[in-house]
């Protein structure tokens, strides 16, 4: 039996660090705060969905509640005059009112640019699911997000995996191209990873993403 891990999950307290942070949370409620936090994610993730969203953080305090949304289109979400934010904002807290929690805590929303989203694994799915909804071939799809990913410089290594009826066919099939290394099983290797899905008339199809930027190392300084 193989035992698969998730790149981003295996990476935690070495590489990467937690998408949830809460400071001094009252641990009586941790049942609430993953409730919430689990809508708010599940409800931007079909509000925003063509954005480009690279990831959403979150920050609790004692009576602060901070999102950070990261995507390669801020303008498109902060709109004319910030309208569209103070919408969003707005919709965020009817979601939350709606789960009648026994806190409150006061909203804030920021929303940051990415500077390079083809190295970014999250927004290389959205670009593959949206090339496949728009009805273009999967072959032609895998090989230019390939070349668009890989003329990035701080990028070594990409691979990207399809699953489903691939091209309308009958029976469900995996295709996958990689290009470069992916050091799966390296602790200091700086992979991002992804998973997204494609609606089409005849299924859906998965998406998965592997992006490989190089090694990480300790700084000098601090470990001495």
């Amino acid at each position: 039996m193989t035992h698969t891990v998730h790149p981003y999950a295996h990476r935690l307290g070495i590489l990467r660090d937690w998408k949830s942070k809460w400071f001094s949370a009252d641990p009586k409620r941790y049942r609430e705060f993953v409730k919430c936090d689990t809508m708010i994610r599940l409800f931007l993730e079909k509000r925003l969905r063509g954005f480009y969203i690279a990831s959403v953080e979150i920050e609790r305090g004692e009576k602060k509640l901070r999102i950070i949304i990261k995507t390669s289109r801020p303008g498109m979400i902060i709109g004319r005059s910030g309208d569209g934010a103070t919408k969003l904002k707005n919709d965020i807290e009817k979601v939350i009112n709606k789960l009648k929690l026994t806190y409150k805590q006061d909203i804030k929303l920021d929303i940051e640019e990415v500077k390079n989203p083809e190295s970014n694994a999250a927004i290389v799915g959205q670009m593959v699911a949206e090339a496949l909804e728009k009805r273009m071939t999967f072959r032609r799809v895998l090989k230019q997000t390939v070349e668009k990913v890989m003329a990035n410089r701080d990028v070594l290594g990409v691979r990207i995996a399809l699953g489903g009826r691939l091209g309308g066919a009958e029976m469900a099939r995996k295709e996958q191209i990689k290009k470069g290394r992916i050091p799966l099983q390296t602790f200091r290797a700086d992979i991002d990873f992804t998973r997204e899905k494609a609606h089409l008339p005849y299924g859906v199809i998965g998406i998965k993403v592997w992006i490989y930027k190089g090694d990480k190392f300790e700084d000098k300084k601090i470990t001495k």
